[in-house]
């Protein structure tokens, strides 16, 4: 390659990887105004008003920018679009539809690469490739085509999808990854951060599967494990592997083309309900959590088809999984800590499902478990069964006073994100953004109660077996009193015992509250006082140290204690 070409391709690197961090640069310091700063001065409500619209407006330019750049920047805006469950529909619709803005590689370009990988020119190893991709994703591309006559008579398929990955993509991801690593460096220096997760140690791991997502001979092999794994549940169903057309930029599938999961209309014309598809979605993931411990760390709405059955067969409709790029594993002591979560839940045990989060590593040390167990004992109790439709119905009143009466447990939010969750939580995001575009009143509790029990009953593992039975032996035969004595004994042992007084916590509240404020009175004393004496050499100085000054004169007269 020329040298002028490689220099203009250092130069695009260097740039893209300045961009990734000015935004993120950019994005952090309004964070740090609007939800720190601020609310330290008592103008929380104001920062709380126009959260919305900034997020909106931050998520428009992030979709800009992934859409320019490609990349891993396009994998991070699935993310954030799967997140129906939890994001203000402002916001996801800012960002869906990114994966199909990806601009396409020329198509010679793609037939040099094939012929590269091969072997043999595309004419010889297909006897036909569509010249538009069907897919433009953000590390490759996918062309539906035919197979040379001579394999397609040995094989039995005639149709098969040919994945290519972008040419260069690999020095795309080794920038976005050290842009990925910088910035969470930057996090990790943040305490609201740093004491819930390791930022970099999450970068890691999501730099270990990127690495493998760039060759498709690893992905083959995802394939075919996930495949084996499900080979008895006429429910899923997955691609065949053509070897003979795969290499490590080129991998060749079956067409398992169908109806796309999200594609809620095209589901009802064909009779299929999306309401059953929901729950079995759900079904399907908690067995690659719970029991295979070999899971689609991926499974955006493009990556899930529904195909119908045939008449007479044992299932009304399919579920086939494509894309095995980017899979999770769950060892066996992490699967066993998820099945006891699991069967927490599905019981409305509040002891079981503390115990369960402190073993899974998401309770930070300094968490108050006796006042966590009474917070889950009375959600399970109120909300344990209720659809989200009805969630979102709630009295603000009921809430609010929930929020009054754990104020201190709501206020510090005692959990952390372990570092092998990183594409667990990932994968249960995009499955819970699916789940709700099918169904918005989908009701998570139906499709965990029956799985548990399922597992309960004797369809699962040896391990389950002994983990359900011990549950229910506690459950019928023992008080939580031992549990709770185990929990202060426990508290006591790491220093963390604390003997409450209302009283003189509020007094402690009125004192700390005062000496803020005489701070806040310090500080626009001597804002006034600095910018009085610029005034003469710097006006500009002057004039923006006094108006800096109205924040803590605001706070010192008593502003933020009605907005505290």
């Amino acid at each position: 390659m020329p040298k002028s070409n490689l220099s203009n391709q250092s130069r695009a690197l260097k740039s893209r990887y300045q961009r990734i961090l000015r935004f993120a640069a950019l994005a952090l310091a309004q964070a740090w105004w609007f939800e720190i700063v601020l609310p330290q001065f008592g103008l929380k409500k104001i920062a709380a008003r126009g959260r919305i619209r900034r997020f909106q407006k931050l998520a428009r330019k992030f979709h800009n920018l992934a859409a320019d750049l490609g990349g891993l920047m396009v994998k991070v805006g699935q993310f954030l679009s799967a997140r129906l469950d939890v994001l203000p529909e402002e916001i996801t619709k800012e960002l869906s539809g990114l994966q199909d803005e990806v601009a396409p590689e020329s198509f010679e370009s793609i037939l040099h690469a094939i012929e590269s990988e091969l072997g043999m020119s595309p004419g010889v190893a297909f006897a036909e490739i569509t010249a538009e991709p069907i897919a433009a994703a953000s590390l490759g591309q996918a062309y539906k085509a035919k197979l040379s006559p001579g394999l397609a008579g040995d094989l039995g398929i005639t149709d098969v999808v040919v994945k290519v990955l972008r040419p260069g993509i690999e020095n795309i991801v080794d920038v976005d990854l050290k842009a990925l690593t910088k910035v969470g460096g930057w996090l990790s220096k943040v305490k609201l951060v740093s004491k819930r997760t390791d930022a970099l140690a999450l970068v890691r791991e999501f730099s270990e599967i990127t690495l493998q997502e760039i060759n498709y001979l690893h992905e083959a092999e995802n394939l075919e494990r996930f495949a084996e794994a499900f080979e008895n549940d006429p429910r899923i169903q997955t691609p065949n592997v053509i070897w003979e057309r795969s290499a490590k930029r080129v991998l060749t599938l079956t067409d398992v083309s169908a109806i796309k999961i999200s594609d809620v209309e095209g589901l009802v014309a064909a009779g299929i309900n999306p309401n059953a598809v929901a729950a079995e979605l759900a079904r399907a993931t908690f067995e690659q959590f719970f029991v295979t411990g070999f899971f689609h760390a991926d499974p955006h709405p493009g990556n899930i088809f529904i195909t119908k059955a045939p008449e007479g067969a044992a299932v009304d409709f399919t579920l086939t999984y494509i894309d095995f790029g980017m899979m999770g594993q769950v060892s066996e002591e992490l699967k066993a800590n998820l099945q006891r979560f699991l069967f927490a839940v599905a019981s409305r045990d509040a002891r079981a499902w503390v115990v369960a989060c402190e073993r899974l590593g998401v309770l930070l040390p300094s968490a108050d478990t006796l006042l966590l167990e009474e917070a889950v004992s009375k959600l399970f109790d109120r909300f344990g069964g209720v659809r989200v439709g009805e969630l979102i119905q709630t009295d603000p009143a009921e809430l609010r006073e929930f929020g009054i009466e754990f104020s201190e447990l709501v206020r510090t939010l005692p959990f952390q994100l372990p570092n092998d969750f990183l594409f667990l939580i990932r994968a249960l995001s995009l499955i819970s953004g699916v789940t709700s575009e099918l169904n918005r009143e989908f009701n998570i509790w139906d499709a965990v109660d029956p799985f548990a029990r399922s597992l309960l009953n004797g369809s699962g593992t040896g391990t389950v077996k002994r983990l359900g039975k011990d549950l229910l032996a506690n459950l019928l035969t023992l008080s939580q009193l031992p549990g709770r004595i185990e929990s202060v004994v426990s508290r006591v042992e790491r220093g963390d015992l604390v003997l409450r007084n209302p009283e003189l916590e509020r007094r402690m509240r009125v004192l700390d509250s005062s000496i803020r404020r005489a701070t806040a009175g310090l500080v626009f004393t001597g804002l006034v006082i600095a910018g009085v004496l610029s005034l003469p050499e710097n006006q500009n100085l002057g004039f923006t140290l006094l108006g800096i000054s109205a924040l803590p004169m605001l706070y010192a007269l008593g502003f933020g204690r009605f907005t505290r």
